[in-house]
């Protein structure tokens, strides 16, 4: 935002004045009182910061941000140091960043701050916050004075009481950014990265070498430099995650000058970032902001490769199919807690083509899946064109092959195209076979909204089987049917993740009521309240995708 009309003025002043608001405070304090106090806080920077910014620390800080605090604030006064922050979004990173960075400047620690951006407009706005802080907040006058000096600008001010900030984008020149003969003595990149600067190695390459060569060398080799970043890390190869390891590379020096901060929406472990079961197993590292529930609505609304990027540091890579296929043994089925039989149908009934029509389009498919031990389990598959009287026998064949070893869960995929077919076609199907089979299959139809292919299949799929944790059943191994989906990466139901069934569920091609007992979770118990037993399981590996005949 450039202030050159009178609107942007108003809102400025608008926000300005919000900020007036929020830090009103007892002026009548008297002097000695006021010393006193002010005194108390800078020693105990934690409540120097809820003092100061009431509206940015209305939550209570996570373990993970007071140990980050003092990290840096120690850090940062006993010499040089290099700090990398990889938290997910909603964890508050550039903001906790803000709270270190003013307490450093007005107690007196640092002078020279440099703010760095992927562009000098982000640069800008990162830093309006600091400076409509400095300019309005009531507390931050009561304690240190006005602080609006004589140049204040939106890309350079300088406070009264001489401590200059300054916005700079990247691969612009940071020549001349001496106070007086003070060099800089804060670096700071914040979302220095983009997602489409981070498809083309050249431009990463050169944005490195602007911070390393450019930037970092506006700093005095006498003098203390703190260098903190943050950033999501968005691609395997970006400024960031190059900055990580150059803070672990740090990190290790016989005197640490470094450290890298991974810290994902939800953890297992706050010291050991593990994507994978992070998602699967973890919970939220920020309880008093971030609670499971909201958590769960935000990432329902996404694809897994988003939430993976965003909220766990773990980019995934469109188009990238799967290396290598690991066949082996699967347990005996009485060890599984629960099997899942899912089932894609195609509207076509047609088993041959038709004369002068190529393709026949979608197959149908069902797979029986299991999760065991962290390991998901490819059984046994059906993939073929075949009648919608074939694909519904496929369920009682699967039940066939159980038998009475464990329990088996039974869905059709039923979007908003298919629930006409499904209701008309499917439906009366289901009954007249359970009539003629004499025992009813129960079925649930999955009516989920469902995220894009290469999401669902490189999301979660393929950081399973690159693991080594997605198993296909090698007694099956010359099966056509799960042959079949292999020659084109993974089919239809192979990637689907099942919703997780209710304690009542109803089976809609019949009339009664069918009692399903909710099966145990294979990787946390205790959750199933709050619908994650199933979801932490197979759902954060397999989501429904439409397999074509090539």
């Amino acid at each position: 935002m450039k202030l050159t009309d009178k609107q942007a003025l108003q809102e400025w002043e608008q926000y300005l004045q919000s900020i007036r608001e929020e830090t009103a405070i007892d002026r009548a304090m008297p002097v000695a009182e006021r010393e006193k106090r002010r005194q108390w806080l800078e020693a105990h920077p934690l409540e120097w910061i809820k003092e100061l910014f009431p509206r940015f620390a209305k939550y209570d800080f996570a373990g993970f941000q007071k140990k980050a605090i003092a990290r840096i604030i120690r850090q940062a006064t006993e010499g040089n140091w290099y700090e990398v922050l990889s938290w997910a979004r909603e964890l508050s990173k550039s903001t906790t960043v803000m709270f270190v960075v003013m307490y450093l400047a007005l107690t007196g620690r640092k002078r020279n701050i440099l703010l760095t951006s992927n562009s000098s407009d982000n640069a800008e706005r990162l830093l309006r916050v600091y400076r409509a802080q400095l300019e309005a907040n009531k507390r931050i006058a009561f304690y240190y004075g006005n602080q609006r000096g004589t140049k204040w600008t939106e890309e350079h001010f300088i406070t009264a009481r001489g401590v200059s900030f300054f916005a700079v984008g990247a691969r612009q020149s940071p020549r001349g950014f001496k106070l007086d003969e003070v060099r800089p003595d804060v670096i700071l990149p914040d979302d220095f990265d983009t997602d489409e600067e981070c498809r083309n190695p050249e431009i990463i390459a050169d944005k490195w070498n602007w911070f390393e060569q450019a930037l970092y060398f506006t700093r005095s080799f006498s003098e203390p430099l703190l260098v903190v970043w943050c950033g999501n890390i968005i691609a395997r190869d970006c400024c960031i995650a190059r900055a990580g390891a150059r803070a672990r590379e740090l990190a290790r020096r016989e005197k640490p000058l470094g450290n890298w901060d991974i810290i994902n929406i939800r953890m297992v472990d706050i010291r050991r970032p593990d994507p994978k079961r992070d998602f699967a197993e973890g919970v939220s590292v920020w309880p008093e902001k971030n609670t499971e529930a909201m958590i769960d609505e935000v990432l329902a609304q996404v694809s897994a490769a988003s939430v993976q990027k965003e909220c766990f540091n773990n980019p995934v890579v469109e188009g990238t199919y799967f290396k290598e296929i690991t066949w082996g043994v699967v347990p005996p089925l009485n060890k599984f807690p629960f099997l899942i039989s899912y089932g894609d149908p195609a509207p076509s009934n047609r088993t041959t083509h038709r004369k002068g029509v190529k393709a026949l389009g979608s197959f149908k498919s069902n797979v029986l899946l299991g999760i065991l031990d962290g390991r998901l389990y490819v059984i046994t598959a059906f993939l073929d064109h075949v009648t919608n009287d074939e694909f519904v026998n496929w369920y009682y064949y699967q039940k066939d092959y159980v038998r009475d070893r464990t329990t088996i869960y039974n869905y059709i995929e039923n979007n908003k195209l298919q629930d006409p077919f499904y209701e008309q076609v499917f439906k009366p199907l289901f009954l007249q076979k359970a009539i003629e089979r004499k025992f009813i299959i129960s079925i649930a139809p999955d009516e989920r909204a469902k995220p894009d292919k290469f999401a669902r299949i490189e999301g979660n799929l393929e950081p399973l089987n690159r693991a080594g944790n997605l198993i296909f059943n090698i007694a099956e191994k010359e099966n056509p049917h799960m042959q079949r989906p292999l020659r084109n990466s993974l089919s239809s139901s192979m990637m689907d993740s099942p919703p997780r069934p209710t304690a009542r569920t109803q089976w809609k091609g019949g009339t009664s009521w069918l009692s399903v007992r909710p099966p145990p979770s294979p990787l946390r118990h205790g959750r199933s309240a709050r619908g994650r037993s199933i979801r932490k399981g197979i759902e954060s590996v397999f989501y429904p995708s439409q397999f074509h005949e090539g």
